[in-house]
C-alpha cells in the first residue's frame, strides 16, 4: 500500500526541524549541566547521549518529556474526543471516518488547548498547528492528523512552548487535500 505524506505535514517537518533542533541542543546543554561535548570514544545510553527525553511514540506524551502534560480543563474540548477517529483506505489515500461526537462539533465555536507548532517564522503567529502533545524530536511529528488542529487566528498569537488555548469556529474535515482532520478559523487566544 502506498502512503502519501500530506503537504501540511511535510511543510511542518521542514519549518520546525531547524528551530526544534536548536531548541533541543539548548535543552540538552541545560539538562546535562555542561556545554562540553562528550569525550571521544565515551559510550552513553541513547537517552544520555541526547540528554533530551523522548516520548513513547506518536501522539503519546512521554513520562520523560521535558514539557508538562496538558492540565485537564472543563472549558476546553478534550483531545480524547478528537483522537477517537476511525480511518478507511480509498485508493491510495487514508480518510477519516468521524463518529457522531466529532460530527457534532462541526461549524460550531469550540475551545481547544494544546501545544503550538508554528508554520511560519516569527514571534507572533496567525497560522499554526496545535497538538495534543509537544514536539520532543526535531524531525518527528508528535502524532497523526487526529491529534492536531490547524488554526488561523483573527489577531496574531505569541509563540509559546507552554500550552495555549484558542477559541474559534471549528470544522471537521472529511477529505482535506492537506490531510488535516480538523481546522479552526477566526480563532482568538484565551487564558
Amino acid at each position: 500500500m502506498k502512503f502519501v505524506f500530506s503537504m501540511a505535514f511535510s511543510r511542518l517537518a521542514c519549518a520546525l526541524g531547524l528551530a526544534m533542533l536548536a531548541t533541543s541542543a539548548v535543552q540538552a546543554q541545560s539538562a546535562s549541566g555542561s556545554s562540553a561535548a562528550p569525550a571521544p570514544g565515551a559510550s552513553a545510553s541513547g537517552a544520555d547521549a541526547l540528554a533530551v527525553p523522548m516520548g513513547s511514540g506518536a501522539g503519546v506524551h512521554g513520562a520523560n518529556s521535558p514539557f508538562a502534560p496538558l492540565q485537564p480543563r472543563a472549558d476546553v474540548l478534550p483531545w480524547s474526543v478528537l483522537t477517537d477517529v476511525k480511518t478507511k483506505t480509498v485508493k491510495n489515500r487514508i480518510l477519516p471516518v468521524f463518529g457522531s461526537a466529532q460530527q457534532g462539533l462541526n461549524q460550531k465555536t469550540q475551545r481547544i488547548q494544546g501545544f503550538m507548532m508554528p508554520l511560519d517564522p516569527g514571534e507572533k503567529q496567525r497560522h499554526f498547528l496545535i497538538s495534543s502533545v509537544p514536539l520532543t524530536c526535531s524531525f518527528c511529528l508528535p502524532g497523526g492528523p487526529e491529534s492536531m488542529v490547524e488554526v488561523t487566528t483573527k489577531t496574531p498569537v505569541r509563540y509559546s512552548m507552554e500550552p495555549v488555548v484558542v477559541e474559534g469556529k471549528f470544522a471537521v474535515l472529511a477529505d482535506d487535500p492537506y490531510g488535516m482532520y480538523y481546522r479552526m478559523t477566526d480563532a482568538v487566544a484565551v487564558k
